[in-house]
Order: C-alpha cells, then structure tokens, then sequence
C-alpha cells in the first residue's frame, strides 16, 4: 500500500461552493478513485489550506492516475473544483495539488 498526503489552497472567495460540491462528492468520482484502487481519500481544511490523504492498494500507480484523469464525470467535477483551489509553486502527483514527504509512520 502506497500513502499519499498532499496540499494545495483554497481561494477564500471559492470556499462556500468548494465546501458545498464536497458535502456531497458525485458517486461518479467516487466509483472512478475506487476503479483506481483509491482507498481512505479524505481531505481536511484548516484555514485557507486543504490537505488530502489517500491510500493506493494497486499495481500501477501512474496509470490508475490517469485512468482517473481520463474519467468523464472525474472531468466535470474538477472543471467545477479547479477554479476554487490555487496551487503552491511546486506540485505532484495530484496534478496541481503538492505532495507532502512522510517523516514519520
């Protein structure tokens, strides 16, 4: 099992529509991250910042991540969740969500 945690921010203007579209994740979204062997994704919010946690139970890393890119409904949801969220200057495997380093296990 692979762990992955990651950052990114939130714009304030944006946090009311964000937080409503994640009280209620479309079922799509959720079938395509379990399809990619996605397990215990969550993301937790402290101020402006989001971080999110999930854990990879696959084989292949980088091809379930694209799989779940090319998901139509995956599409869609990020079209409405993209604009609320604003990137650090480096990001990882989330495309523009940074990946944070695990220190401790």
């Amino acid at each position: 099992m692979k762990r992955v945690a990651q950052t990114i921010r939130l714009r304030p203007e944006h946090r009311e529509p964000y937080l409503r579209l994640h009280s209620a994740v479309w079922p799509g979204v959720e079938a395509a991250l379990r399809a990619a062997n996605i397990r215990n994704y969550s993301i937790f919010l402290r101020e402006d910042t989001l971080f999110g946690y999930f854990e990879y139970h696959g084989d292949d890393f980088e091809a379930d991540m694209a799989a779940i890119g090319a998901d139509p409904t995956t599409q869609a949801w990020w079209k409405l969740t993209d604009p609320c969220q604003e990137p650090w200057a480096d990001t990882g495997t989330g495309g523009n969500w940074s990946d944070l380093t695990e220190i401790c296990i």
